[in-house]
């Protein structure tokens, strides 16, 4: 089975990287530049038309939106544990990832892109503050099931490499996070894996290429 991972730097491309990495997948790397149109080539738009990364290639047929993609990981490297093994464990697990990419991803974009999300003249600051608001009211249930945990079930599973990047693409913001202690911890948690160091290193070659190409 040939495994290729569709990628872009700080993306949510990310997620599936560190699990692919934590499951021993022998996965190839499509280093894409997110900032450069390669999301909207010909070539990306038939493999995804929505525009979008990640993309995990199984023998060339593109499977998108991470949801799947982490469940379809799991399943395929059941040793690597990366979903509970209980029925309701594993759902519970299924909805945090979900709330993680339809509830803390929409409210991370507007931090970066509001120009996106409002097309009035002098509006982006308003974007961005109500858009940390609804961040915050996020994290702040996270905060609540990381208290007393390392993981968020009792070992790391998939969610817990989804968290990892909602929460450090955050840091990237530079926002005041001094109020999510839990979080950072985990963040930290994850950030030291070997999966999360490889990912790291590979995010900063990948970048250095595109700057220099630019």
């Amino acid at each position: 089975m040939k495994l290729t991972l569709c990628y872009a730097p700080r993306t949510c491309a990310t997620v599936p990287f560190i699990t692919l990495t934590e499951a021993g997948a022998d996965f190839e790397v499509m280093d894409l530049n997110s900032r450069s149109g390669a999301l909207r080539s010909p070539e990306f738009l038939r493999m995804n038309p929505k525009h979008k990364v990640p993309v995990l290639l199984i023998d060339g047929e593109p499977l998108t939106e991470n949801l799947a993609i982490q469940v379809w990981i799991a399943r395929e490297y059941p040793a690597a544990k990366l979903l509970p093994a209980t029925p309701l464990a594993y759902v519970k697990a299924v909805s945090l990832m979900s709330f993680f990419g339809s509830g803390i991803h929409p409210h991370l974009t507007p931090n970066a892109r509001p120009e996106n999300y409002c097309d009035l003249p002098g509006s982006a600051q308003s974007v961005k503050r109500v858009a940390q608001k609804l961040l915050f009211e996020d994290f702040t249930v996270v905060e609540n099931l990381l208290a007393g945990r390392e993981w968020f079930f009792d070992h790391f599973t998939a969610p817990d490499a989804y968290f990892f990047w909602c929460f450090r693409r955050a840091i990237s913001f530079k926002l005041d996070l001094s109020a999510f202690k839990n979080c950072m911890a985990h963040h930290d948690r994850v950030n030291a894996r070997a999966s999360a160091r490889k990912l790291v290193a590979h995010e900063q070659r990948v970048m250095a290429q595109f700057a220099k190409a630019a």
